[in-house]
């Protein structure tokens, strides 16, 4: 459907209309001039725009800057958790639910189920949220779980306008099962029997880039949702490139080719000014680094994986220096290169276990005066000053350890500042509204994970490899390569081997 079909259904009398929003085919453009046009009519409330990442909101928030006063743009599970702590008696949690679902490993399924619930066994909750909220806006909503897909049907049922877009093929499916998978499949069906549905056609990312690999993206969007392969074989519009090369390394994840491969890939990044490097797994871009000799920065998105790690070994052992130290090896080897067990990770711990008692020299007693601030400190002050020492070791090129190089610099920096706060939870609580007021962008040049890609554009992407093992022909395979191919405006190179390429490529 042409922009102003869709603009036309938003606006129509339905109160409930979904829209299937290909990555660039203009959804935030919709939404923004749809926020506007709802409001003119609005006499009470606000218009609610809920996404699924920090990202997003920043997207919209920029989108919508001309009517941001009566707009309120806010992550799902923020929202989840506002009502969680309206009414947490009744729900059966603490004051603080964001605070108890950090502790629960950061599951945050649990508040959304019970709210859900809430919504449907007390409809006064939801009327009341229906009256501040008359217009929602959801984004990305193939992504939303069972509990808050009912939800946001308990609003609509509420009297809340409901606008929904999404996009099954950009579903990120984490570790849902294949029942958890096909349920999904079948909320998203039954969005079109209870409302109007239409779908977005006009590839706006690419107007300022190559409309040709735009539309091309496209089309691969639709071989893929039907089970077909992506067809690279020639011509090939402008701004797509395909290069085959040979991953040389035994390593499972790793990436290292020879340098007559690299040449062309590193030519490509030298003369652009910007380039993102996309690939499936942490441990390839933690590779990639190495392979580029951490000249191009992991980026790291907004959730900090190792450090809801740390902070719940925090909460749960908090006077305990073994496990506090053991969190602690276990947060480096995930931010960090080269804090390994033989060279450093075991002379720490065993310092920890016996409280720091023996002589030491060198690198040992670098290790040593770690572990004494874990074995002063028992809790989140010890470990933000022991990491704060490793910095400096770091820093200093210390002898023993200019060999650690840390790779995910703003998780770091976030643990070390954990000091700066009276408690790990109100620590959590800082860090998060920090990062959701900041909305950091990625640099120019930079290396990411798809999932962490998902939601962003840029001018250049290069997406590697594009072998069997990254992308197999699965239904997670499928999404995952779409959401990578359409992630850049003017170029997309994709790096891909001759012996066993990806199943999900037709190539010459």
């Amino acid at each position: 459907m042409g922009d102003d079909e869709i603009a036309e259904l938003l606006d129509s009398p339905e109160r409930l209309v979904t829209v299937c929003a290909p990555a660039g085919c203009g959804k935030t453009y919709q939404g923004a001039l749809y926020a506007a046009r709802a409001l003119a009519n609005l006499n009470r409330g606000r218009v609610l725009i809920l996404t699924h990442t920090h990202a997003a909101c920043n997207v919209f928030a920029s989108a919508t800057s001309s009517v941001s006063a009566r707009v309120e743009i806010k992550t799902l599970d923020a929202f989840i958790v506002e009502i969680a702590r309206i009414y947490h008696r009744p729900l059966d949690l603490p004051s603080d639910p964001a605070a108890w679902a950090q502790s629960q490993d950061g599951d945050f399924a649990v508040i959304a189920e019970r709210v859900a619930g809430l919504l449907v066994s007390r409809p006064m909750v939801a009327t009341a949220l229906a009256r501040r909220y008359p217009v929602i806006i959801g984004d990305e909503h193939q992504d939303s779980s069972s509990a808050q897909h009912q939800l946001m049907m308990s609003l609509h049922s509420a009297g809340t306008v409901m606008r929904l877009f999404g996009d099954r093929m950009q579903t990120l499916y984490g570790n849902k099962t294949a029942a958890e998978r096909q349920a999904d499949q079948v909320r998203w069906d039954e969005l079109g029997d209870k409302g109007k549905i239409g779908t977005l056609s006009n590839p706006h990312r690419w107007h300022d880039g190559s409309v040709d690999l735009g539309r091309w993206i496209l089309r691969a969007r639709e071989a893929l949702e039907n089970g077909e392969a992506v067809d690279l074989r020639e011509p090939l519009p402008e701004g797509l490139g395909v290069i085959r090369v040979e991953n040389r390394s035994q390593r499972h994840n790793d990436f290292w080719l020879n340098p007559d491969d690299r040449r062309p890939i590193d030519a490509k990044i030298n003369r652009l000014p910007s380039m993102l490097v996309l690939s499936r797994n942490n441990d390839t871009v933690k590779s990639l680094r190495v392979f580029w000799n951490r000249r191009y920065s992991i980026w790291e998105g907004h959730t900090r994986y190792a450090l809801t790690e740390l902070l719940s070994a925090l909460e749960l052992d908090c006077g305990n220096v073994v496990a506090l130290a053991n969190a602690t090896v276990s947060f480096l080897q995930k931010t960090c290169k080269g804090f390994a067990n033989r060279s450093h990770a075991d002379r720490f711990l065993r310092e920890a276990r016996e409280g720091c008692i023996s002589s030491a020299r060198g690198k040992p007693a670098l290790l040593q005066a770690m572990a004494k601030e874990l074995v002063d400190r028992p809790n989140h002050i010890g470990v933000s000053r022991c990491l704060q020492l490793l910095n400096g070791f770091v820093s200093e090129e210390a002898g023993g350890f200019t060999e650690i190089k840390i790779d995910y610099r703003r998780e770091f920096r976030d643990a070390v500042s954990l000091g700066g706060f009276s408690d790990s939870s109100i620590a959590l609580r800082e860090i998060n509204r920090r990062r959701a007021f900041i909305r950091p962008t990625p640099p120019g040049k930079a290396l990411s994970t798809i999932h962490k890609a998902k939601g962003m554009e840029c001018d250049h992407a290069i997406i590697m490899p594009c072998d069997r093992q990254s992308f197999s022909n699965s239904a997670i395979s499928r999404c995952l390569l779409y959401v990578a191919l359409s992630r850049a405006k003017r170029s997309l190179t994709l790096i891909v081997p001759h012996d066993d390429p990806s199943p999900l490529l037709l190539l010459d």
